[in-house]
């Protein structure tokens, strides 16, 4: 198994605080465009209030991009900072390109049995679980039955007419109650793991 490499480039605006800030936002969106025209259709551009991200393939791509984007700011008469961040798969975050990626099997087994490890912390810390299984059944009738029966498996459920939500600590968790749930729903059940989006618990259904 090897990963594939995403890299990004994080460009800080600054020196536009004495323009105002419909003024600053067109300047924004002008350097956008020309960055996305410079940088060419292999280079991923967004912007946010005061950023610019450069999404890339690999280092090479990336650092390319980088020194494009400042060419462009510059004749633009704008000052930014900018950052190269490599995206680590196993941790789940971008990081400085000089963490190591895990190479062998048991090193990746390892970083990701930390990440499993600090999902369920924050779990525990936040008091709610931090990945959802999430059902959507055929039927109210079919909801109803499916939620008596994960409850009388001591699973938290939340029923909204025929969706289910079922709460797990980290992301093995939930992937292992999904197929748990796969094999007692009806066949044509929608199951789908997900980070936790919403407010938990909900009032009682």
């Amino acid at each position: 198994m090897t990963y594939s490499d995403d890299w990004r480039v994080t460009i800080s605006v600054s020196g536009q605080a004495d323009a105002g800030q419909e003024q600053s936002q067109a300047s924004l969106r002008q350097v956008e465009e020309d960055i996305r025209r410079q940088v060419g259709r292999g280079i991923a551009v967004g912007a946010g209030d005061a950023q610019i991200f450069l999404y890339a393939g690999d280092e090479t791509a990336a650092r390319d991009a980088e020194r494009a984007a400042r060419d462009v700011l510059a004749g633009h008469g704008i000052a930014a900072e900018s950052a190269v961040h490599r995206w680590h798969p196993a941790e789940e975050r971008w990081e400085d390109p000089d963490v190591p990626l895990p190479q062998t099997r048991a090193e990746r087994e390892a970083e990701h049995q930390r990440l499993v490890d600090a999902e369920t912390a924050e779990s525990l810390a936040a008091g709610v679980p931090q990945w959802d299984v999430r059902v959507e059944l055929g039927s109210h009738r079919q909801a109803v039955t499916l939620a008596h029966k994960l409850e009388s498996e001591g699973r938290g459920v939340v029923r909204r007419w025929k969706f289910l939500i079922v709460g797990a600590s980290n992301e093995d968790e939930a992937r292992e109650l999904a197929g748990q749930i796969r094999g007692e729903a009806p066949p044509d059940a929608a199951v789908t793991v997900e980070r936790s989006g919403v407010g938990w618990p909900f009032p009682p259904a």
